[in-house]
């Protein structure tokens, strides 16, 4: 090893050591069969924290030499069998007898013992781990608890030509993941470097993923700050290692997902385990110091881009804020209340839950009526209710008629706009006899229900916040009301701003490769003219294409919809369906619910009489639309019920989704790939619909947006200037920058 690579290695040992609160383990000591036990670390826990239940143990073992040696043995099955997360939660059962592996923090210190107990958890630091056996390959650094080795690193230095690109393609090639302690102990791999972080639960060769584990740069792209007093990267070992923050990650942040079906050995194989990505620990952890040092009474607002985990974000932190005590041991809230209407998060608090307590009845999901979501609030088992946003007004009511009480309320973005509910109040039936009048009566509704940042601004006028009562709001895009209502103050008087308590921009999640960017080909209709016009003209073009009906239209009429049907379905089948390993689908967005059906019966009437048999259509709208005598619902176009819409979608028959406001926010499908938009689209709902592309697929690597009806200058100024990473701009080609 160089010596700029053991400069590197030893600052970041001596910080361990010296404030860390680890102790310097002998690789010597290492059972390589196992995967553990450096020093005998795990049996001195137990003896420490068990003595009891030692003793009995060598017992039943008949002595203690026997004792040892079983109980490793039995130790190494469990690991194996369970993993090591559940087994440092759980410990493990031997001979009847149960013994504890690990002693996480307790949520407050009332009970002496278990913060004693606490206090004699081992941390071990071990470098140049030789962990495999009858080979002399090292790790560069392993972090032991209590004789288990939870995370392993490899340290790079570019003084020295490599960086943390190196660390990555040397657990990819040079590590077998088939190995114990790499794949059956360690939660956790780094490849680090001075300057970048990046990080895995699984080793699979080549296949391999590495996620980003960095703060964001100082301009809100992705990587690290400059730091004044040392490495960019200090933050890992100084804040995340660190004795209480490592091993309260360990207890209360890491989540296993294992498979509900299979054999034994096909669950173990499909076993995935979440580590949480820097800003996901980092918000998580200030928000519950912020909570336990002012309690009750406060807003958050938590902007967060698309891409960033959202989900797991609040399930970790409705988790804490349950649990929360202050200083003095007192209780913070006595309910947590999510305001959300994202199913997959009701399951995620479940089973995250159940995870770290082992106790059913904690998290109690809202589908019945206004009396059980009160007799959730007003009762004592429930500690966290998970409810819609329709019910938020009935929620504030009942919090404040129980002023004794303390709730924190976390307000999830996600709202019903792909389900329908949350536009129950056009299913009335629609007549407008144009198209323009369409569009108009719409978009008059459109601005005047606005959406669910809207509706919490209405719930909350004229009353205030509750002092009795914490808001945590998270939001990909914040209006400037919700800024105002929970975002902290910056200034006074006519220099008061607001800004987010925490931020995870849209720039750090493109860069990060979470999500894509939307807009890097983006056109609208006449530059896309202008560039198939000069593809037609060229001598060497194909003159057969040149009878393509695109380069007749030179003007579109604005609302000759067999037009833009024309150009969709041959733009799509010329450069979309190809696209994502052939799984490629568009969106078309419309301006009223009378544009979306229109939009339905010309394409698939274009799509019958030139015989394309690989194409097919749905549409997305709510209530009912009445057109020259004829009543038209999306259950009745689509020929299924509209809670199957999405689904259906997904799958492989359907191509084209057309949609009337429906689905163009809330809807995430990664296959998502093109979008056509005649709609004109203005401030945070330009950037929500064209969101709608932006979740990445591992053959997905880039999107497209065919503009009718917008210009780049309005879509330009309508994306959020701290995140935009790129301007609006015509691609290459008509279809992608990969076309």
């Amino acid at each position: 090893m160089r010596a700029s690579e053991r400069k590197f290695e030893g600052a970041i040992e001596a910080w361990l050591l010296g404030r860390g609160g680890y102790a310097t383990g002998d690789p010597g000591a290492f059972d390589r069969a196992f995967g553990l036990d450096p020093g005998g670390e795990v049996l001195a826990f137990v003896q420490a924290t068990q003595p009891d239940e030692w003793r009995e143990l060598a017992g039943r073992h008949g002595g203690k030499e026997a004792a040892r040696a079983n109980f490793l043995k039995r130790l190494a099955v469990e690991l194996d069998e369970r993993g090591t997360v559940d087994v440092l939660r759980h410990g493990v059962k031997d001979l009847g007898v149960e013994i504890r592996i690990a002693y996480f923090k307790p949520a407050h210190g009332l009970t002496p013992e278990l913060v004693s107990r606490y206090d004699a958890n081992r941390l071990v630091l071990v470098r140049q781990l030789a962990y495999a056996a009858d080979e002399t390959k090292t790790l560069d650094l392993a972090l032991f608890l209590n004789g288990i080795p939870v995370a392993t690193a490899e340290l790079k230095n570019p003084l020295t030509g490599q960086n943390v690109e190196y660390a990555k393609a040397q657990y990819r090639r040079d590590r077998d993941p088939a190995n114990v302690t790499l794949a059956r102990r360690a939660v956790v791999h780094f490849a680090v470097d001075p300057d970048e972080v990046a990080m895995t639960t699984r080793l699979a060769g080549e296949a391999t993923r590495f996620l980003p584990f960095n703060r964001g740069s100082e301009d809100g792209g992705g990587g690290n700050p400059f730091n004044p007093d040392g490495h960019r990267t200090a933050y890992l070992w100084e804040q995340v290692w660190v004795r209480d923050a490592w091993l309260d990650l360990l207890a209360r942040f890491v989540h296993v997902l294992r498979p509900e079906k299979g054999s034994a050995a096909e669950k173990r194989a499909g076993t995935r385990i979440v580590f949480p990505r820097f800003h996901q620990w980092d918000v998580v952890r200030k928000l519950e110091a912020h909570g336990r040092e002012h309690g009750a009474g406060q807003s958050y607002l938590v902007e967060h881009s698309a891409g960033s985990g959202k989900s797991n974000s609040i399930a970790w932190l409705a988790h804490r804020l349950s649990s929360l005590h202050d200083a003095e041991h007192r209780k913070v809230f006595d309910k947590v209340v999510i305001i959300t209407d994202r199913l997959v998060l009701d399951r995620q608090l479940q089973a995250t839950v159940y995870q770290f307590e082992h106790v059913h009845g904690v998290v109690v999901r809202i589908d019945k009526d206004s009396q059980q979501l009160a007799d959730a609030i007003s009762g004592e088992q429930a500690r966290i209710i998970v409810t819609t946003l329709q019910k938020f007004p009935f929620v504030l009511d009942k919090i404040e008629a129980l002023p004794a009480r303390r709730y924190a309320v976390i307000v999830d973005e996600a709202h019903s706009s792909q389900t329908g509910e949350a536009a129950a109040d056009l299913r009335r039936a629609l007549s407008a006899r144009s198209l323009e009048a369409a569009e108009s009566e719409e978009a008059a509704e459109e601005a005047e229900r606005g959406d669910g940042q809207d509706l919490l601004a209405r719930s909350l006028a004229g009353r205030g916040l509750p002092g009795n009562l914490s808001f945590f709001a998270f939001t990909a895009t914040p209006k400037a009301k919700t800024l105002e209502l929970f975002g902290t103050p910056v200034g006074a008087g006519e220099e008061r701003r607001y800004r987010p308590f925490h931020l995870y921009s849209m720039r750090q999640a493109i860069e990060e490769g979470f999500i894509l960017d939307t807009l890097a080909n983006y056109t609208t209709y006449k530059t896309y003219f202008r560039i198939e016009k000069a593809i037609i003209d060229d001598p060497e073009y194909d003159k057969a294409r040149a009878r393509r009906a695109i380069a007749r239209f030179v003007t579109l009429h604005p609302h000759n919809l067999a037009q833009r049907a024309e150009i969709v379905v041959e733009h799509f089948r010329a450069h979309t369906a190809k696209k994502i390993g052939g799984k490629a689908k568009a969106m078309v967005v419309t301006s009223s619910r009378l544009h979306a059906v229109r939009y339905k019966l010309v394409l698939d009437r274009y799509i019958a009489e030139k015989g394309y048999g690989d194409l097919r259509t749905l549409v997305a709208f709510s209530g009912k639309v009445l057109d020259e005598g004829d009543e038209f619902t999306e259950p009745g176009m689509n020929a299924f019920p509209e809670s199957e819409t999405a689904e259906r979608f997904a799958g492989d028959d359907y191509q084209v989704l057309i949609v009337a406001e429906k689905f163009q926010t809330g809807f995430d499908q990664p296959l998502l790939h093109t979008m056509y938009v005649d709609k004109v689209l203005t401030g945070l709902n330009a950037v929500q619909t064209l969101s709608r592309l932006n979740r990445i697929h591992p053959d997905k690597d880039a999107t497209f947006v065919l503009d009718f009806r917008n210009e780049v200058e309005d879509i330009q100024r309508s994306s959020p200037a701290a995140d935009r990473s790129t301007s609006p701009r015509p691609s290459s080609s008509p279809g992608s920058s990969t076309s």
